[in-house]
């Protein structure tokens, strides 16, 4: 898929430079953050529901009111993505909020990626097949209408895997990147229900995420996780939406919890730039970020008001391209665990309410924590250490300049960002987790410490 607003040629062929053109589409009002130094730009994305605010910046034309001609193409995978932002092919990205991180601390392909903007709080979910669902139910109490009883937690799922290991059978899982919120996320909830999901070893050239697990991860593209689930390759996965919700629709699989219960408001994807497009083209990158701003907003506004004209925007095949009442089942705010069984989660898609947009550095501190506890960062780190990558990935400053532009410009009002002259950049500690351990992002090693399962301060394989 590639496309462009046709209004570019039109602008091009009847102004004299691109300078006028500029002066022309861009808004006056917000004119003092200054020309936007490169106009046209390439957007990469993964087919996810949580890519909206890209979409919807194009659709709603955010974009075009910034003077920026954007064309928008979806990606194989997240590797593929990443490196097309990384050898500019690709302007800028929808990404895992991993990405960046583990590029700039060169796990994976080195590169100083940042992110202006944080995409969406929760979306994902936990999904097993139909016969790993039979064997986990009898483990699970029920409500009084004979349905489960919510979160489930992975201790339902220890006697299926036990039960697996004494056949001598592998219990594999699929996740989509080993630097994705899924794979943290499915790592999180299988060891907190006392299942080990493996330790990296890069340093010993094993990236597996395999050793001494009692589930096996790897790596699936979301829109194969259902087939891949059917094929009986995999006995469950965790996966953004509408990728669970086709697993329901289809009668392959129950999603079990969603990443709402297990990390209530937990961040998900963000859009990442490199470091040297942003210095290059700092007027570009403010403007691309108020667009997004104003998308996220969009989304959001008037209790999901707008979501059923999101949903058909993202049904379109050059987007998701999954079934409206898919996407719809998680997006308007239900969610759909086994048939039947759909309840109302309105936070399960967050685009902008909470400050989703905001890129916190103790998200970033989140994110390094649990490399370093499964072994993608081999050697102890400093407090300081964490919190000094998370400013050189996470760019608030960048952010606050769009917001303050947008409240400017009474396009968005004050009220609705962090009061910036106090904004630290740090959450207050956190405590909605399924393990109900709490995180405070300025005290890194001593959350890794918490944890009963995975590497702690001293620790190397």
């Amino acid at each position: 898929m590639n496309w462009k607003i046709s209004l570019t040629q039109q602008i091009k062929s009847l102004l004299l430079g691109v300078s006028i053109g500029a002066s022309l589409c861009i808004n006056t009002v917000s004119a003092e953050v200054g020309f936007p130094e490169k106009e046209e730009l390439r957007f990469g994305f993964i087919k996810l529901t949580d890519m909206a605010p890209i979409a919807v910046a194009y659709e709603k034309g955010y974009f075009e009111e910034e003077g920026l001609y954007v064309t928008i193409e979806a990606q194989a995978n997240w590797k593929v993505l990443l490196d097309g932002v990384i050898d500019g092919r690709l302007d800028g990205a929808h990404m895992l909020a991993g990405q960046p991180i583990a590029a700039t601390i060169g796990y994976g392909t080195k590169a100083h990626i940042i992110t202006p903007f944080s995409m969406d709080l929760n979306g994902n979910a936990i999904t097993v097949s139909n016969d790993v669902w039979a064997k986990m139910k009898p483990h699970i109490a029920k409500q009084a209408d004979g349905f489960p009883v919510h979160p489930i937690k992975a201790d339902a799922l220890k006697p299926v895997v036990e039960e697996f290991k004494a056949a001598g059978k592998p219990f594999n899982m699929g996740m989509v990147f080993p630097v994705s919120t899924h794979n943290y996320e499915l790592r999180y909830w299988l060891a907190a229900g006392g299942i080990h999901p493996g330790f990296y070893a890069p340093h010993k050239g094993d990236t597996s995420g395999q050793i001494d697990a009692q589930a096996l991860l790897s790596v699936t593209p979301p829109p194969q996780m259902p087939s891949t689930l059917e094929a009986g390759t995999i006995n469950g996965y965790c996966v953004g939406e509408p990728w669970n919700q086709q697993a329901v629709f289809k009668g392959i699989g129950v999603p079990v919890v969603t990443d709402y219960e297990i990390w209530k408001d937990n961040p998900e994807k963000v859009f990442g730039i490199t470091a040297e497009f942003a210095e290059k083209y700092p007027n570009t990158t403010i403007r691309l970020t108020r667009a997004l701003i104003r998308a996220a907003k969009w989304l959001d506004d008037n209790n999901n008001a707008n979501r059923p004209e999101a949903v058909k925007i993202l049904s379109q095949s050059n987007y998701v391209g999954a079934d409206y009442e898919v996407i719809a089942n998680s997006m308007t705010g239900t969610f759909e665990y086994e048939k039947g069984d759909k309840r109302a989660v309105p936070d399960f898609n967050v685009f902008f309410r909470h400050h989703a947009t905001y890129p916190y550095y103790s998200d970033a501190i989140w994110y390094l924590t649990q490399m370093r506890r499964w072994g993608q960062i081999e050697q102890d780190k400093s407090d300081d250490w964490y919190k000094d990558i998370a400013a050189k990935v996470y760019r608030p400053d960048i952010y606050a300049k769009a917001a303050q532009s947008l409240i400017d410009d009474k396009l968005i009002p004050a009220v609705d960002f962090p009061d910036f002259s106090k904004e630290t950049g740090f959450k207050a500690p956190q405590t909605h987790f399924i393990d109900n351990l709490v995180y405070d992002g300025s005290k890194p090693n001593a959350y890794i410490n918490s944890f009963v399962i995975g590497l702690k301060q001293g620790d190397k394989l």
